[in-house]
């Protein structure tokens, strides 16, 4: 067959496909999510948080505090944290999705090649060679194939925004149990020099009872008071040992080392920047990733709801084959055959399978939308409460203080005059048990204020970069 002959046979073939290709303009509009106002109602300001202050660079809000660590633990943890690279893989898995839906705009095609030999008594003796390919090309009428792409688009979009709210969450948790650690660490110095302070007292008491000055009760109550600091000792290492491996875990190290900086490094709890400048709540959650990805999310689902309902519509393909056999590989391409078929299908009955689909995908979509409210609410929620602790943080820790002065004086004036017997041993008792709370609750503040900070600063969208991917962009893709 000449070549003139395949190409009048394809040209028929095609004949009823050129009213078809006029649909094309004509395919499903996806729909697309509602705007962040009409998700939510979004307030104008905040009710509880004070937005004047400060404005801090929330890229690395972090560095704030002042401690060496946190900016040492939250690098590592941004290269080596292992939720991180699942949530990277999990990107470069979105991206080859995205790759293959594109890759349904393009026709496919396939080579097949044999050789063989008859056997017999007729049986020609001589090899048959053969040679062939198939092509095959759907027409996108009513946006399947589209709609697929932006479904596809759509969840690298949120796999994107995904890593970086995992991104965020980590290096907010690394500054917590950094802040912890050096809370405990403070806590366990307090209780150590209590301590001896109080072996000072019981051999004070001993001395006393033993000169016939106070009876054994005094020396009883020393030995308790003294047991009981002793106590938490322990409770306290262990402690700061189960925190440290806690950072060790998240910055992708076995545990022990961190264990060792905490004590080569030692510092006091960080003092964070107060009176920090919070955005409008609208644009605070722009800023979220986790609202960003449940938007994605959102547009995702309602792409495939279109994708679904255009089983229900016709499907157009474009098919054809063209080979060439003969005996001998001298003449394999003196007839070349082949044939263009174009084919359309309609969805008659499925026993209502396609519905049950749509209807599925309806669901989701809807579940999304609540998935995205959620977190819209989700985040205003954090930003209200991490603003109010952080300025109740304050106030408590100025407080505590002065409790704190007022006890380590109260305890210095106590042990002065119970060594010149001018009061009894519970009266000392009493002031030490004072500046001993008084301390550990000044510590514990101080803790409660730099992480209700960063709690903040995570809050307003702090601590992620965009994960890097060239695929992570609006264009329209030739669509």
């Amino acid at each position: 067959m000449s070549a003139l002959n395949i190409r009048k046979k394809a040209a028929f073939a095609a004949l009823p496909l050129i009213g078809l290709a006029g649909l094309q303009g004509c395919a499903l509009p996806g729909q697309e999510p509602p705007r962040l106002e009409q998700a939510v109602p979004l307030p104008d300001r905040w009710s509880f948080a004070e937005a004047e202050g400060q404005q801090i660079a929330m890229a690395s809000y972090w560095q704030l505090l002042g401690d060496p660590l946190i900016d040492e633990f939250v690098a590592k943890a941004r290269a080596q944290n292992l939720d991180i690279a699942q949530a990277a893989a999990q990107l470069r898995a979105a991206e080859a999705g995205l790759r293959e839906a594109r890759g349904a705009r393009l026709p496919s095609a396939s080579a097949s090649g044999g050789v063989g030999r008859d056997v017999g008594d007729l049986a020609v003796e001589e090899f048959q060679f053969s040679l062939g390919a198939d092509v095959s090309w759907e027409m996108d009428l009513f946006g399947r194939i589209s709609s697929s792409i932006n479904a596809s688009r759509a969840d690298l979009e949120a796999a994107g925004f995904t890593a970086s709210d995992v991104e965020r969450v980590i290096v907010a948790t690394v500054a917590t149990q950094t802040i912890t650690a050096r809370s405990i660490a403070a806590q366990l110095e307090i209780a150590k020099a209590s301590l001896a302070n109080q072996d000072d007292n019981l051999q004070i008491a001993m001395w006393r009872n033993q000169a016939g000055l106070v009876s054994s009760l005094d020396v009883e109550q020393a030995r308790t008071q003294r047991a009981q600091t002793a106590a938490s000792i322990p409770q306290f290492e262990s402690d700061l040992v189960a925190t440290a491996n806690v950072i060790s875990t998240l910055i992708g190290e076995p545990p022990g080392e961190v264990y060792r900086k905490l004590f080569a490094a030692p510092q006091s709890v960080p003092t964070p920047p107060s009176g920090i400048a919070i955005a409008a709540p609208a644009d605070i959650l722009r800023m979220r990733p986790d609202v960003s990805a449940a938007e994605a999310r959102l547009a995702g689902d309602l792409e495939r709801l279109g994708v679904a309902r255009t089983q229900l519509y016709p499907l157009a393909r474009l098919s054809g084959t063209v080979g060439t056999s003969s005996f001998g590989i001298e003449n394999l391409f003196e007839i070349i055959t082949g044939n263009v078929f174009a084919n359309v299908s309609q969805l008659l009955f499925d026993a209502g399978r396609t519905r049950a689909r749509i209807d599925a995908s309806r669901a989701v979509s809807e579940g999304s939308l609540a998935a995205w409210q959620q977190s819209i609410l989700s985040a205003l929620e954090e930003v209200e409460t991490a603003s109010v602790d952080l300025e109740a943080s304050n106030r408590r820790v100025e407080a505590l203080i002065e409790a704190s002065d007022g006890a380590r004086n109260a305890a210095i004036l106590g042990r002065s005059q119970y060594q010149a017997g001018l009061i009894d041993f519970q009266v000392l008792l009493n002031v030490e048990s004072a500046l001993l709370g008084a301390q550990t609750s000044q510590i514990a503040a101080e803790a409660a204020r730099a992480t209700a900070f960063v709690r903040l600063a995570r809050a307003m969208g702090g601590g992620w970069r965009m994960a890097d991917s060239d695929n992570l962009q609006t264009g329209n893709d030739g669509q």
